[in-house]
């Protein structure tokens, strides 16, 4: 066998301050098929890096396995980059994010990344929604009557009118996730009231980003999705100001809510 010398280089290697300028970070469900595609795409960038830690979650989808996950929110921030400052982090449940409450997954998350900006899918939802001026809306979920209800009264607490409100009846996120793409814009047809001003579709797991763009062409109105949302705002959070309208019209819009 050959007797080899191993070399020490004779200096240490020059070091940035960060392999990217700037990090994002997703709290996502065990069971989510769909965010980290749709932000890899949307999001990630030799600038923008894209972390995620997966937190337990359990089917089916109702308001108590819901809120179930709001112990695992701190634990699950805390293993993205451990000990090193992220710029956004955002939880990826839609429906969560509403019965848990913004403001009890922003604590949460800040318990373990003090200077992240966190979002969720709900408050960017309502960002994007507001930064079209849209007042009267129609908004479809995947979900059950049960688990929808409280969505419905989270808008409605906002002060938006919600003209038409659609629900698929599904119960689990896995069967949201594998709904497809061409169902979704058919859907989305059925679910917008004539009179809205703009249609909300609901859920991180349901593919609707991708297709955001061709609901916009069919119905003539502003689309915002849960994932898309969320996107556009980790974006312009990260200082990237870029109108990227193939995504749809919330991507050539500034995000207010700094």
């Amino acid at each position: 066998m050959q007797t080899l010398d191993l070399t020490l280089a004779s200096r240490a290697p020059k070091r940035d301050a960060r392999p990217l300028a700037k990090r994002v970070g997703l709290i996502i469900l065990a069971t989510d098929h769909t965010t980290e595609v749709d932000f890899q795409r949307m999001v990630a960038s030799d600038r923008i890096g894209v972390y995620s830690t997966r937190i337990p979650y359990a089917n089916p989808v109702t308001p108590e396995n819901l809120r179930a996950m709001q112990p695992s929110l701190t634990a699950g921030a805390a293993l993205i980059l451990p000990g090193e400052p992220l710029d956004v982090v955002m939880y990826s449940c839609t429906s969560a994010s509403v019965v848990i409450g913004d403001a009890q997954v922003q604590a949460a998350v800040r318990a373990a990344k003090p200077t992240a900006t966190v979002i969720t899918p709900t408050a960017a939802a309502a960002s994007g929604l507001k930064a079209f001026g849209a007042k009267r809306i129609s908004v479809l979920t995947p979900y059950t009557l049960e688990t929808s209800r409280p969505m419905a009264d989270y808008f409605l607490a906002l002060g938006f009118d919600i003209a038409r409100f659609t629900c698929l009846g599904l119960t689990d996120d896995r069967e949201m996730a594998r709904i497809s793409p061409s169902d979704i814009v058919a859907f989305a047809k059925e679910a917008m009231a004539p009179d809205s001003e703009a249609l909300f579709i609901s859920c991180t797991a349901v593919r609707a980003a991708g297709v955001a763009a061709e609901i916009e062409a069919a119905i003539g109105k502003p689309v915002v999705t849960s994932n898309l949302a969320t996107a556009w705002a980790c974006l312009r959070l990260c200082g990237d100001e870029a109108a990227r309208p193939a995504l749809g019209r919330l991507m050539t819009l500034s995000y207010a809510d700094r």
